[in-house]
């Protein structure tokens, strides 16, 4: 009997042990994905979020690149360019807001638009 419970102890040891490591992992984003935004002059273009972080757009044949992360439920996207923006949850859908370089999130911002996942 005491095999048995010594066993058992074992086994759950080793099943809480995978559980924890399994839910402690990275997960993917639900902000990972393609965004259609619009830019200062109101012409729309995509930015696409990788679910390593990375941030990418075409900005009417300009190549935009640069990092992003989750943070108090929105996502900050650090440009290298120097702009930031930022994709929160607006009412019923999302918006996007930008700021110039130089500026800060607690500026006013540059730019704002609606945000929408495309895929």
């Amino acid at each position: 009997m005491h095999k048995i419970a010594k066993a058992t102890t074992v086994v759950l040891a080793t099943l809480f042990a995978l559980t924890m490591t399994a839910c402690s992992g990275p997960t993917p984003s639900d902000f990972a994905g393609k965004w259609t935004v619009a830019d200062t002059a109101g012409t729309p273009f995509e930015i696409t979020l990788g679910d390593n972080g990375t941030a990418t757009a075409n900005r009417s044949g300009e190549a935009m690149e640069g990092t992003w992360k989750e943070e108090k439920g929105a996502v900050i996207i650090s440009w290298k360019d120097g702009w930031t923006t930022k994709i929160a949850k607006d009412g019923g859908g999302y918006k996007k807001t930008a700021w110039d370089n130089g500026l800060s999130t607690v500026d006013p911002p540059t730019n704002t638009s609606s945000a929408e996942k495309v895929n």
